[in-house]
């Protein structure tokens, strides 16, 4: 699948204003980005969380450089066929990321379904 990175971020911002209110209203201080591949140039990373879960914050405040949720572009579209499946596999990338802002780790959210 191909789309440039433009049309790609747009996707992003939709699939994030349909995520649940509960689930975003707690996000504080982090940012979004899309790059188009992880840095070891590879197409099997769709998305990462660079920050410090709140389950493992103690003294987290005012002058903190924001927590990070990273999508990948190539990779995404090396894994979709058509803009429905892109669009569910950046929902569930969101999903994941932002659960590790929680401090769900890998192991739950595969047992939860989402990894």
């Amino acid at each position: 699948m191909d789309m440039d990175a433009a049309a790609f971020e747009e996707l992003v911002i939709d699939e994030l204003d349909l995520l649940p209110d509960d689930m975003v209203e707690a996000l504080e201080n982090v940012v979004f980005v899309v790059e188009d591949r992880p840095e070891d140039g590879s197409l099997d990373l769709l998305g990462l969380y660079d920050g410090l879960a709140l389950t493992e914050r103690t003294q987290y405040g005012m002058g903190e450089l924001p927590d990070r949720i990273v999508l990948y572009r190539e990779p995404h579209l090396a894994q979709c066929e058509n803009q429905d499946e892109l669009r569910d596999e950046i929902h569930t990338t969101l999903v994941h990321e932002i659960a590790h802002f929680y401090g769900i780790d890998d192991e739950q959210l595969h047992e939860m379904g989402w990894a």
